[in-house]
């Protein structure tokens, strides 16, 4: 390990993070890197800090300190190192293991396309999880936010973002193109018109699996009562539909004590209300008008029914399945409703990157916006937390921002970190301050009779009200 990275001198105080056997040790005084972030991190950051500090000193009275670390990224880095993301920055995440990071710049023209994913792909940061809840006080434009409390589990690393593109008009994708419509598209109706760009979309049994596990293991661990595979597998079969096959495979495979699927509780459920009813019977009632459909669909269905009996009805028959982790999909473009008309029918949600981050935002608007919503990227090993907005220039350095997304993102790494109690002083303190309508202009224009105040004077409010 370094001495120094970007030129910076590590502290001398405190101790790295560890990880051995699948489990992080931290120490009382662990050293963690953090990126400020561009235009308005710099006074989210500063603000975010002192709260940070001040918690930790308040839950644990000098037994426990983090001793705070920057390393480069963004302009920032560009300005001293010429380097969008120097890779000192990306050994010191690595070698440090958990670290933080405000809102940073996509650069315009070349290098870099998003240091986002960037950070995300080089550490394998393979989950991206945002929890979406309603703080009391918070503007909304719904009647009942605080219905919404999910955990979104976001596959981070493939989808579009894996960025395999090909712009048109390019003897490379000539070449694409060509290879398409000549051999793979050969003798059938579809072509792909010569004047497109082209864009590749992979998802993997590794990366979808992995990001289904991970969110039944949330689940479980957190008493949460479902898991909904989000997908858009009705059109895109074996990209998306694979996604959801995947997902169910992780779940009846490898959390089968644990887990329900939807269609095993129709099952289930059924034979409960009338348990001298055929497996034909069943599937007329689990697939309505069954009656229709080719019989081998018809005989598919039965053997399925016939097949969950045989494996679960012991273990999750007699109702023992409603104590049990419910398991669903939905299509993606439904979920954008479904968590505004039916909000309490869904805890963790496990998507695809690219609807992950569409549905990640729709459910933050409904509970306050990207202002005050956090965010995680994790992946085996590693973690890093961030503000979930952009970096807004123009407020650059004005301290009028709200702190509110990096506040919870150290909420979040606390908590991962173990560290409750600040986690539970931090999140407490803006509560009561935002119900004391001390806010800084994003909700104070929506709130009647609210104080506005500066980024930094909110910090000072949270502080107090620990």
């Amino acid at each position: 390990m370094q001495t120094s990275y970007n030129g910076i001198a590590v502290p001398t105080e405190g101790k790295a993070i560890e990880y051995t056997n699948g489990k992080f040790t931290v120490p009382d005084n662990p050293i963690i890197p953090y990126i400020e972030g561009d235009g308005t991190g710099r006074d989210i950051w500063k603000a975010s800090q002192r709260v940070f500090d001040a918690a930790v000193e308040k839950a644990y009275g000098g037994k426990r300190k983090v001793n705070w670390f920057e390393v480069l990224a963004g302009e920032k880095a560009y300005r001293q190192t010429q380097n969008w993301l120097p890779d000192d920055t990306v050994k010191a995440t690595v070698d440090f293991r958990v670290s933080i990071k405000g809102p940073l710049t996509t650069p315009v023209g070349g290098g870099i396309r998003s240091l986002n994913v960037a950070l995300r792909q080089l550490m394998d940061l393979y989950q991206c999880v945002r929890p979406v809840k309603y703080y009391q006080g918070v503007p909304s434009p719904v009647k009942h936010p605080e219905k919404l409390d999910v955990v979104l589990f976001r596959e981070n690393t493939e989808d579009i973002y894996a960025g395999i593109e090909f712009r048109e008009g390019t003897p490379e994708v000539k070449q694409v193109i060509d290879f398409f419509n000549d051999t793979m598209l050969k003798g059938g109706k579809k072509k792909i018109r010569t004047d497109s760009g082209i864009g590749i979309k992979p998802i993997s049994i590794t990366g979808s699996k992995r990001l289904v596990r991970a969110a039944i293991q949330f689940a479980i661990a957190n008493g949460r009562k479902t898991v909904t595979l989000v997908h858009k597998g009705n059109i895109q079969k074996f990209t998306e539909g694979a996604f959801r096959e995947w997902g169910y495979e992780v779940a009846t495979e490898e959390f089968r004590d644990q887990v329900v699927t939807e269609r095993e509780s129709w099952i289930l459920g059924n034979l409960e209300s009338n348990p001298n009813l055929t497996p034909e019977e069943n599937a007329a009632l689990v697939e309505p008008g069954i009656e229709f459909a080719p019989k081998e669909f018809g005989d598919s269905v039965i053997a399925e029914i016939k097949d969950v009996i045989a494996k679960v009805g012991a273990t999750h028959g007699n109702g023992k399945w409603k104590s049990k982790i419910m398991v669903n999909d939905r299509i993606a473009d439904s979920i954008f409703q479904q968590i505004i008309i039916r909000p309490s029918d869904y805890s963790v949600l496990a998507t695809t990157n690219l609807n992950g981050d569409y549905i990640s935002d729709a459910a933050a608007a409904q509970v306050g916006g990207l202002g005050i919503a956090p965010g995680a990227n994790i992946g085996d090993g590693f973690a890093c937390f961030e503000a979930t907005h952009g970096t807004a220039p123009k407020y650059a350095d004005l301290d009028v921002i709200n702190p509110g997304s990096v506040m919870l993102s150290g909420v979040m790494m606390f908590d991962f970190l173990g560290w409750s109690e600040a986690a539970r002083l931090i999140e407490n303190s803006m509560e009561k301050t935002i119900q004391q309508k001390f806010v800084t202009y994003d909700f104070e224009r929506q709130m009647q009779g609210a104080t506005k105040v500066k980024t930094s004077e909110f910090a000072s409010k949270m502080i107090e009200n620990m």
